[in-house]
């Protein structure tokens, strides 16, 4: 993490209820201000009022209409042309899903394109002001903590790209950028696909770089893992567990499977562990559920684990055939144990590589995985089309409890993604 300032969302700052108030500053006394004084702050902001009121509407992955509606109007009352791209309509219990597109004018297609999700995982925490941690007589505003769900996952990147494109077009109105806000990233990825299979993801492509917005401390990044998902299922045959040799236990028959799968990473690729790369270190293997059975006193006739792997190299294809061969030499094929990777076209992706030739950013890696290997850009038959992973925030706290971002952060993102901009349409 860049900054220590994550105490401010263990535990209520004391001095943020202070009844003393003091006059609004560069610098604030942690010990005497008032709350009304935090949100002054925020208030005169137009950023920072902005990222404040989207991330107080709840937007969990499925239910993205009402945040997404506010995008849209305040794109619209800036002058955007919008479109609502319809992902899901909206019928009987089912509430409407939407991208939010926005370009300049009749300029449908711009030659820059930025985006980043507007859904968050749950569940809803709800938006918060705190001073930093204590240690210091004072404290800039600029390291005032805004804590809540979705502050740093992906609301940050959300807000500072907005305002980084408005300033834009106010130095050069005749920039050629768009803006795309989807829905359902930290499920499927449903928005993103929906895009990209629509006609505003044009063949060959009509934009020529492509800015996601994800939390990467501020950081180009030049990689991320890739990813297979998937299933181990085991069958038996019940029985009483006073005569357990009258039956076949499904935990017995997938434990020995998934204590190989869980080891694959330490294994060598050349003995038939999971692979590696000098850019993204080793692919891992994460086996988050686990059930099976129905009581102690029974044979369990079933057990399931689901398992995620982040690939360092190689495709998902290759990945599923390591798995498979691990299973195999545990099983000798008896067929006791399975792996579903879900039907006969099986999703994951790649790792993702992007460009990191604007000067004046500090280069990272990271493993979790984007939009990015959703969009399919069809640039095999022209030149390349650009692509960055750049936004302000740290993973570290992203899906937490604990998820917060300073106002510096929201603000140098926005200073970021201009610079990024700039560089694009120089290019153009």
């Amino acid at each position: 993490m860049k900054r220590n300032y994550l105490w401010a969302v263990t535990a209520l700052a004391k001095a943020a209820h202070a009844s003393l108030q003091q006059p609004l500053g560069e610098s604030l006394q942690p010990g005497t201000v008032h709350l009304s004084e935090l949100d002054n702050i925020v208030a005169s902001s137009p950023l920072l009022s902005f990222h404040r009121n989207i991330v107080e509407i709840p937007s969990v992955s499925g239910d993205e209409k009402y945040v997404g509606e506010f995008v849209l109007d305040f794109l619209s009352s800036h002058n955007w042309t919008v479109e609502k791209q319809i992902v899901i309509p909206e019928s009987g219990d089912i509430k409407e899903r939407f991208n939010v597109y926005a370009y300049v004018g009749d300029n449908r297609y711009p030659d820059v394109l930025l985006t980043s999700h507007i859904d968050t995982v749950p569940p809803f925490i709800p938006y918060s002001l705190h001073p930093p941690a204590p240690g210091g007589s004072s404290f800039s505003r600029k390291d005032l903590v805004i804590a809540g769900r979705g502050t740093v996952d992906a609301k940050a990147s959300v807000a500072a790209i907005v305002f980084a494109a408005i300033e834009t077009l106010r130095d050069n109105p005749d920039a050629s950028i768009g803006l795309l806000f989807d829905v359902g990233e930290e499920r499927f990825g449903d928005g993103i696909k929906h895009f990209s299979d629509s006609d505003l993801n044009t063949n060959p492509p009509t934009f020529h770089t492509v800015i996601f917005g994800e939390p990467t401390e501020l950081s180009l990044v030049a990689g991320h893992k890739g990813g297979v998902g998937l299933k181990v299922i085991a069958k038996g045959k019940a029985a009483h567990s006073g005569y357990p040799w009258l039956g076949d236990s499904a935990i017995s028959a997938i434990l020995p499977v998934l204590s190989r799968l869980d080891n694959l990473e330490n294994v060598h690729p050349k003995d038939g562990g999971l692979l590696r790369s000098d850019k993204l270190g080793k692919s891992t293997l994460n086996i988050g559920q686990i059930y099976g059975g129905v009581a102690g006193n029974v044979v369990p006739a079933y057990a399931e684990a689901s398992v995620s792997v982040r690939l360092a190299a190689g495709t998902p294809e290759d990945t599923r055939e390591i798995l498979q061969r691990a299973v195999d030499e545990v099983t000798g094929r008896d067929g006791s144990v399975i792996l579903d990777f879900g039907g006969p076209k099986p999703g994951g992706a790649p790792p993702q590589y992007f460009d990191t030739d604007v000067e004046g950013f500090h280069v990272i890696t990271v493993n979790y995985g984007t939009d990015a290997a959703s969009l399919h850009i069809h640039d095999q038959d022209t030149p390349k089309v650009r692509r960055y992973l750049y936004g302000p925030g740290t993973i570290h706290v992203a899906h937490g409890d604990d998820e917060a971002i300073t106002v510096g952060d929201l603000e140098e993102a926005v200073r970021g993604y201009k610079r990024l901009i700039s560089a694009a349409l120089q290019n153009s």
